[in-house]
């Protein structure tokens, strides 16, 4: 995780344990963060960042429950070698996703960009 940073919002209302697990499954899924590549500690990251080890405990607990990673004692946290395939959007990510595309419709945004972003985002332009 030597290249990838996080970075923390303090003024978002989403909270800062899941920004930590929200940008590390971006890391994962853009290649940042490669299989079996070890995380910090919980005790490192929490200090660079300024933040409370539990604050990145609960971070890397959801990333372990969601199966991203995976810890033992010895070896702390290293992204899984292989993740789970779902093949689908879980309820939560829908509702958040009608969400922003209802945010754009209201805003004006065509959906020819939406789709552009999705795209681009889904690695389908690299």
């Amino acid at each position: 995780m030597k290249d990838m940073i996080i970075r923390i919002n303090e003024l978002s209302d989403v909270p800062i344990y899941m920004q930590i697990r929200n940008q590390i499954v971006m890391g994962i899924s853009s290649g940042e963060l490669a299989a079996g590549e070890q995380l910090p500690t919980v005790r490192a990251l929490a200090l660079e960042m300024g933040i409370n080890t539990m604050t990145v405990s609960k971070a890397y607990q959801l990333l372990k429950t969601e199966g991203y990673v995976m810890t033992d004692r010895k070896n702390g946290a290293r992204v899984r070698m292989e993740i789970q395939k779902q093949a689908s959007i879980p309820e939560a990510n829908k509702a958040e996703l009608k969400r922003i595309v209802s945010e754009a419709r209201i805003s004006g945004v065509k959906k020819a960009e939406i789709v552009a972003l999705v795209d681009e985002y889904y690695g389908l332009d690299r």
